[in-house]
């Protein structure tokens, strides 16, 4: 039986597909969870208000795309 297996040669193609989705729904669930959080805390927790807490988390949210977008490969 030990013989049989070839190092190298198994198909990891559903692995690597899990994997990168894995990572992509941790990465955008982050930022969703923070802008939440963000935003309730900021509106039912300092008088900022409803428009300054809206505003706040709109930011966040920006910023957060802006640095988590896939960026393209280097070429090595």
């Amino acid at each position: 039986m030990a013989s049989e297996y070839h190092h190298g040669e198994m198909d990891i193609q559903e692995q690597t597909a899990t994997f990168a989705m894995f990572n992509g729904l941790t990465k955008w669930g982050s930022l969703a969870l923070a802008a939440l959080l963000t935003w309730l805390v900021l509106w039912f927790c300092t008088p900022t208000g409803f428009l300054g807490a809206t505003a706040a988390g709109i930011v966040l949210t920006v910023i957060g795309v802006i640095v988590l977008k896939e960026k393209p490969e280097a070429d090595h």
